[in-house]
């Protein structure tokens, strides 16, 4: 009896102890595969992700109408001091066109609002999330590059558009604005929208810094926007700056926005409108490429 209570207190022999590891082994050898503990696959998406592209655009609106006061109001009360300045002190009772000075020059403003605020939208999004550190918050999400450019290209044309809406309510009671060929309005309108919020994509993309952001904005945009018949026409230029506007495809747009509301063009109809929707299908697919590649996304 002693000898059996000793044995039981010492606990199972060597022999039974590696028995049992053999046996315990086995067991985990012959698990099922669906009984291990996998991580999780990724979300599988057949066709569009329409919740994380609905995601990301509304992102990109709310973001904006945050800082209205930044976004929205600034840009109108822009428009109507460019209005004041160059209608009521240098335009006065001119005619261009066949029409008012400041029936010319409206549309020219509010193509100059859809511009600038749909490159600042898409530009200022990308380089600050670069800056604060939340390229991951794009990246991480299944997503695909298509999406990516449709929810900030979307967010950007956006914001273009409605700042340009309100500019243009805003100039109605210093300009009388008709209404001649509503397509060209809405067609040269969201496509300015479109090309600059590409641009912005691909500006922000490629910016590290405010300094090339500011860079491409005052060396790049803002000359190619003063230059496009804004305020006067073309024609009237002295050269090479005549010659180098009839290639500027801000011209164009402003041209063919313009036309939409005197039904007067400048320029060539058919050249601008081939042009702009030959740059929203380019420059989209260039920023899809970037997307794609991770271009200075995943660096």
């Amino acid at each position: 009896m002693l000898n059996q209570f000793v044995a039981a207190r010492a606990g199972p022999g060597p022999a039974l102890a590696a028995h049992r590891a053999r046996a315990h082994m086995g067991a985990m050898k012959d698990m099922p595969l669906s009984e291990a503990v996998l991580p999780p696959l990724p979300r599988d998406y057949p066709g569009v992700n329409w919740v994380g592209l609905r995601t990301l655009y509304v992102r990109e609106v709310r973001r904006f109408f945050k800082v209205g006061m930044q976004t929205l109001a600034a840009p109108v009360v822009t428009a109507l001091l460019y209005m004041l300045v160059f209608v009521v002190a240098v335009g006065g009772g001119r005619e261009v066109h066949g029409v008012a000075y400041g029936t010319f020059v409206a549309p020219g403003l509010i193509m100059m609002q859809i511009l600038s605020n749909a490159f600042a939208n898409s530009s200022s999004s990308l380089l600050q999330a670069k800056f604060n550190g939340l390229m991951g918050d794009f990246i991480t999400p299944p997503l695909s590059p298509l999406e990516h450019l449709l929810g900030f290209g979307g967010g950007a044309a956006t914001r273009g558009l409605f700042v340009g809406a309100m500019s243009l309510l805003a100039v109605l009671p210093f300009a009388r604005l008709p209404l001649e060929q509503v397509w060209a309005v809405a067609y040269f309108g969201l496509g300015a929208a479109l090309i600059m919020g590409f641009l912005g994509i691909m500006a922000g993309l490629w910016s590290e810094k405010f300094d090339h952001m500011a860079a491409v904005t005052n060396f790049v945009i803002m000359p190619m926007t003063f230059l496009s018949g804004t305020f006067y026409l073309v024609e009237k230029l002295p050269e090479p700056f005549r010659t180098f506007s009839k290639f500027n495809p801000i011209f164009y747009l402003i041209d063919g926005f313009r036309y939409g509301f005197i039904g007067r063009a400048e320029g060539s109809l058919a050249v601008g409108a081939t042009m702009t929707g030959g740059l929203v299908l380019a420059l989209g697919f260039v920023c899809f490429r970037m997307f794609q590649t991770g271009y200075k996304i995943k660096t």
